[in-house]
C-alpha cells in the first residue's frame, strides 16, 4: 500500500480536480467543441509536439558534449521519444526523465547521465519563465491582476532556483547539513551535482538558446490547438499562460490532468473564453500530447533491441580479443 501511495494520491487529486471543474460546466458542449476541431490545426500541433522532441534531443547532446561524453544523436532522439511515451502512459510527469537517465547510463557514467538530464529539464523551464517575463509588457489590457502577480512570482522564483541548481556548487554546500545516516545517499547526489557543475556555462547558455526554440514550439502548439477550436486568442496571451499550464505536470496529478483544467478556467477568462471553451482547449492539448507519446513505444522497443545487440557485439569482441598479458619471459 505504501509503495503505491504516491500514485493513489495523484489519481485522487486528478479525480477531485476534474470533479470540481466538470460539475459547473456543460460536458456535452465541451465534447462537441473538441469533435469539431479543425483537423489541419490539430495535425500541425501534433507535428510540432513530435518535432520538439528532436530539438530537445539536440539540447541534451550539447550538455553531454560539455562533459566530453559521446552519445550518438539518433540514440538521444530515440530516448526522448521513449521518455515522451512513459510520460504519456504513467502517472508522473517526470518518469520520462528517469527513463532517459537510466538508459543513457549504458553509454556514459551514471553521474553524467543524471546531471545532464537535470540541466536539460532546468534550462527548458528557465527559458519558458524568461519568455513569459519578456511578454509581460505586451499582455492584454484586461489581463487579471491576480494572475499577473502569480506569473511574475512563479517565473522569478523559477529563474532564481534554476540558476542555483545550475551553479551546482551552491547546492553542494548543503551537504554539510545532511545527517550522517543520509551521507551515503548524499554522496550519490553529490556526484550528480559535480557533473552539473562541470558542464560549463557555455554549454548551459547554448542549451538555454535551444530551450527558447523549444518553448516557442510549445506555445505554438497551444496556439494551434486554439485555432483548431476556432478561438481568436492573441498569441501574446499564450506566452503568459503556457508557463503556468506547463508547471501543472510538476504538481501531484496524472500528467497535469485536472490541474490544467482548473487553471485554464481562470487564466483564459481575460481572453474571452467561456469555461467550456477553456476546458476544451486544455483537454485538446492534453490529447494531442498524449497521442504523440504513443509513437515512443515502438521507437523505445527498437532502441532497446538495438542497444542489446550492440552490447552483445561489444562483449563478443572483448571475449575474442582479450587484453595483452605480458609474457613471463619478457625482460624489462
Amino acid at each position: 500500500m505504501r509503495k503505491h501511495l504516491g500514485t493513489i494520491i495523484k489519481f485522487g487529486i486528478t479525480a477531485l480536480a476534474l470533479f470540481l471543474v466538470f460539475q459547473n460546466v456543460d460536458l456535452i458542449d465541451i465534447w462537441e467543441k473538441i469533435k469539431q476541431a479543425d483537423p489541419f490545426w490539430v495535425i500541425f500541433a501534433f507535428l510540432l509536439v513530435n518535432a520538439s522532441l528532436v530539438v530537445r534531443a539536440y539540447r541534451w547532446q550539447i550538455l553531454l558534449i560539455g562533459l566530453h561524453a559521446k552519445v550518438r544523436f539518433s540514440r538521444l532522439v530515440e530516448l526522448y521519444f521513449a521518455a515522451n511515451f512513459f510520460n504519456s502512459v504513467l502517472p508522473s510527469g517526470i518518469t520520462g526523465d528517469v527513463i532517459r537517465a537510466v538508459e543513457v547510463a549504458q553509454n556514459v557514467p551514471g553521474s553524467v547521465a543524471g546531471g545532464t538530464v537535470i540541466v536539460d529539464r532546468a534550462t527548458g523551464l528557465m527559458a519558458l519563465f524568461l519568455l513569459a517575463l519578456l511578454s509581460l509588457p505586451f499582455r492584454p489590457a484586461n489581463f487579471d491582476t491576480f494572475w499577473l502577480v502569480q506569473i511574475v512570482a512563479i517565473c522569478a522564483l523559477g529563474l532564481i532556483g534554476g540558476f542555483v541548481v545550475l551553479e551546482g556548487s551552491l547546492v553542494r554546500k548543503f551537504g554539510r547539513f545532511v545527517p550522517n545516516k543520509l551521507q551515503s545517499v548524499w554522496a550519490k547526489v553529490d556526484t550528480v551535482l559535480i557533473a552539473v557543475e562541470a558542464i560549463g556555462w557555455r554549454q548551459i547558455w547554448q542549451a538555454m538558446g535551444i530551450s527558447i526554440i523549444f518553448n516557442l514550439m510549445q506555445i505554438a502548439w497551444w496556439w494551434s490547438a486554439g485555432k483548431a477550436l476556432g478561438f481568436n486568442v492573441s498569441l501574446n496571451y499564450y506566452f503568459l499562460i503556457v508557463p503556468v499550464m506547463s508547471l501543472a505536470i510538476l504538481l501531484p496529478s496524472i500528467g497535469g490532468l485536472g490541474i490544467r483544467e482548473v487553471f485554464s478556467t481562470f487564466l483564459f477568462t481575460s481572453a474571452g473564453l467561456s469555461p467550456e471553451e477553456a476546458i476544451a482547449l486544455s483537454l485538446l492539448v492534453f490529447a494531442i500530447e498524449r497521442i504523440s507519446g504513443l509513437f515512443g513505444a515502438p521507437i523505445y522497443l527498437f532502441s532497446v533491441v538495438k542497444q542489446n545487440r550492440e552490447n552483445q557485439a561489444m562483449a563478443q569482441k572483448t571475449a575474442v580479443s582479450p587484453p595483452n598479458v605480458p609474457s613471463k619471459n619478457h625482460k624489462n
